[in-house]
C-alpha cells in the first residue's frame, strides 16, 4: 500500500514539474525544474525495476543535459554573473 502511495506522489510531482517547466518564464528556473523532473523520472524507472534506465536518466537527463543548458544560457547571456549589471537597474 505504501509503495503505491509513493508511486502516486512521485507521478504527481512529475506532472507538476512538467507543467511548471513549460509555463515558467525564467529560463534558469526552468532548467532547475527540468533537473528535478529528470531526477523524479529516474526514481520512476527504479520503481519500475529498471536500474539501468534509472542510472542513465540520472546521468544524462539530470546531469549532462542540465550542464549543457546552463552553458547555453551563459553563452546567450541569459544568466548574469555577480559582476554584471542589468541595464534596467541603471539610474
Amino acid at each position: 500500500m505504501s509503495n503505491n502511495l509513493f508511486t502516486v506522489i512521485v507521478l504527481g510531482f512529475l506532472l507538476v514539474c512538467a507543467i511548471a517547466t513549460c509555463l515558467n518564464r525564467n529560463l534558469l528556473v526552468s532548467v532547475v525544474i527540468f533537473m528535478a523532473y529528470s531526477t523524479l523520472m529516474s526514481i520512476v524507472w527504479m520503481l519500475l525495476q529498471s536500474p539501468d534506465l534509472a542510472i542513465t536518466e540520472a546521468a544524462v537527463g539530470a546531469g549532462v543535459t542540465s550542464i549543457l543548458f546552463f552553458i547555453t544560457l551563459k553563452k546567450i547571456h541569459a544568466i548574469k554573473t555577480g559582476g554584471e549589471e542589468d541595464e534596467h537597474e541603471k539610474p
